[in-house]
């Protein structure tokens, strides 16, 4: 089963060149049943991140342009009347699909931003009193540019906390942008590796990853260094002790093992919690300097 997920991983790296981290970490969230805010500065490859997780995993897949007069309706769907059978018919919208990319979602109103983070919390939506269903799996991958950029609106902190990752893709290097221009010819996305069913077996023996007594004693003293220490703007909330947790998981077995160590829960805490310890600040140019700091106050022997 992990070469499956090397071999979507693989996939991916020769459509974007040089974000091997990236990558990973994104396959990571996806396993873990999370949901991934992806900040960064128009042209860096956030959209096409989304297209070729969507290709090799045979997703369906849509994309939704939020905008300031996005509505919450242009996004769940509508009841529309039918006169031939006088009836009203739910016609489902664009975030009835397996994979969504919400892009630009921090130039929506607070309303429409507040509508996408609920779907993302119940995987469902209630329209006109009635409760639908959404596809399973379900993975949302929101982009967002920095709060300089003109246009937007940043996302409060209880919505922050419902994105399980945050990464910024980076420029790439130099050699990894010369192969990039060297090989404009080939716009094909990578080919199908693996289907949705083989995706949700993953992600159901991911949760069967054993974190020890001792590993989740590290976490918790992590979570409540935030709770404790002034130099923490934003302290850890119960959901994101589960989002490292998961995500731990979810790392110790896209590198093949059964079981959780210290290493896997450094691996991933930055992309998980700085975030959410930045707060209202996440909307500033993203950093680790806090997780940083995190980490070096608990010593993983020592829990």
């Amino acid at each position: 089963m992990r070469d499956d997920i090397l071999q979507c991983i693989n996939a991916i790296k020769t459509k974007i060149k040089g974000k091997q981290t990236q990558i990973e970490l994104s396959m990571v969230c996806l396993l873990a049943r999370g949901h991934l805010l992806l900040e960064d500065l128009p042209g860096m490859g956030k959209t096409t991140l989304s297209q070729c997780f969507s290709s090799v995993l045979g997703l369906d897949y849509s994309r939704i342009q939020f905008t300031s007069d996005l509505l919450p309706a242009d996004m769940l769907g509508v009841n529309i009347y039918e006169s031939d059978s006088h009836n009203f018919r739910f016609h489902p919208g664009p975030i009835f699909s397996q994979m969504v990319l919400a892009d630009e979602i921090n130039r929506a109103s607070p309303k429409t931003q507040s509508a996408l983070l609920e779907a993302m919390a119940e995987s469902q939506v209630t329209i006109d009193g009635k409760t639908y269903n959404l596809p399973n799996p379900f993975f949302v991958i929101a982009t967002q540019n920095p709060l300089f950029q003109s246009g937007t609106n940043p996302l409060p902190e209880s919505q922050i906390d419902r994105f399980m990752m945050k990464l910024s893709i980076g420029y790439p290097d130099f050699d990894a942008e010369k192969e990039m221009l060297m090989n404009q010819s080939d716009e094909e996305f990578p080919a199908l590796v693996m289907p949705p069913e083989i995706l949700l077996h993953l992600q159901q023996q991911t949760q069967n990853v054993v974190v020890s007594e001792k590993v989740v004693e590290y976490i918790l003293k992590l979570v409540n260094a935030t709770r404790n220490e002034a130099e923490f703007p934003q302290a850890l909330s119960p959901r994101a002790s589960k989002s490292i947790y998961a995500a731990s998981q979810a790392f110790a077995f896209v590198q093949g093992r059964d079981y959780v160590i210290p290493e896997d829960v450094q691996a991933i805490l930055p992309s998980v919690v700085e975030h959410r310890l930045q707060g209202i600040d996440s909307n500033k140019p993203y950093s680790t300097k806090l997780s940083k700091l995190l980490l070096s106050k608990v010593d993983p022997i020592a829990a």
